[in-house]
């Protein structure tokens, strides 16, 4: 218990000199953003995902063979832009491969303008999600979601991919010591996965209560608050601001 205490304190306090200093907490922030969007992309538009594309792909193995309630050209079109996204993120990447601070800084903050272009979509169609703007959001939001995957892929935090958590779950068990492991950053997974739960429940209550477009406006306050600080903290040279080999 104490080392899974030390190891979440240090998530969300880094100590100073830590290789990935702010960046863990920044990616939590981020992961409770995927729970937020995928409450709103499989809630409120239809069961599809714009975050985890494993869902998509078994949605799409569903819809094909007649299963109700599913479409594959939802689940087609949230996967194109979720690649679309990631190239885009890739692209940046390499662009800002010499300071992680700065990478995840410039993500974001496209991030938050694709967000807020859905939040505004949403906010004109009063919440009512029609076929355009179904269509709308979750190609924006698929985009957002790829961009931001992208980026937490090449910071390369350790447990923080901020969209999928299979890995991480069966890290905690496969790592743990009851298997035989030495348990490593116990905290940082749990954090992972309560971050993503935080949003998940904290948007289907908002959405059930028909405020699809709070949520997204809760989304870009997310996002802004994680370009702005990853912006102000990007002025060093510190250990974590290199990529990591």
């Amino acid at each position: 218990m104490h080392k899974l205490l030390t190891d979440a304190a240090h998530t969300l306090v880094p100590p100073k000199g830590d290789r990935h200093g702010p960046l863990p907490p920044l990616l939590l922030v981020l992961t409770v953003a995927t729970g937020l969007v995928d409450a709103v992309s499989y809630l409120g538009l239809g069961h599809v995902f714009v975050a985890n594309m494993t869902g998509n792909v078994v949605f799409l193995g569903f819809a094909l063979a007649g299963a109700d309630g599913l479409s594959a050209l939802a689940s087609i079109v949230s996967m194109a832009a979720f690649l679309a996204g990631a190239l885009v993120g890739g692209r940046f990447a390499n662009r800002f491969a010499a300071h992680r601070g700065r990478l995840l800084a410039t993500t974001v903050a496209l991030e938050a303008v694709l967000v807020t272009a859905a939040t505004l979509t949403s906010a004109a169609a009063h919440g009512q999600v029609e076929t355009g703007v179904r269509y709308t959001l979750i190609v924006l939001l698929g985009l957002a979601m790829g961009l931001q995957n992208a980026a937490a892929r090449r910071l390369g935090v350790p447990d923080l991919t901020t969209t999928v958590l299979t890995l991480t779950l069966t890290g905690l068990a496969a790592d743990s010591t009851p298997a035989g492991g030495s348990a490593p950053r116990p905290g940082r997974r749990i954090l992972s996965v309560l971050a993503i739960f935080l949003g998940a429940l904290v948007g289907a209550e908002l959405l059930l209560g028909g405020r699809l477009t709070l949520i997204l406006g809760l989304v870009v306050v997310l996002l802004a608050a994680t370009s702005l600080t990853a912006y102000r903290l990007s002025g060093s040279n510190a250990d974590w601001t290199k990529p990591q080999s």
